[in-house]
């Protein structure tokens, strides 16, 4: 059996960042907006930084990003 507990939290918030917010995702209303934020903030928490990748990729020996990157 799964239960989803909800809570009701008030918070005041500040109206230039809300609006700001509501002006570059195009999300109205504020439940929504604070939802996206919400998901838009774990989604970055839990990407790994590209600095925990250092020394665990090993490319192939013929690779050249040089010759790559000239086209």
């Amino acid at each position: 059996m799964c239960i989803i507990v909800h809570m009701r939290t008030n918070i005041v918030l500040d109206p230039e960042l809300l609006k700001e917010a509501q002006n570059l995702t195009g999300i109205k209303g504020k439940k929504a907006l604070v939802h996206e934020a919400l998901r838009m903030l774990i989604r970055v928490k839990k990407k790994k930084p590209l600095t925990d990748l250092f020394g665990k990729i090993k490319f192939q020996d013929r690779y050249n990003y040089k010759k790559l990157r000239m086209g």
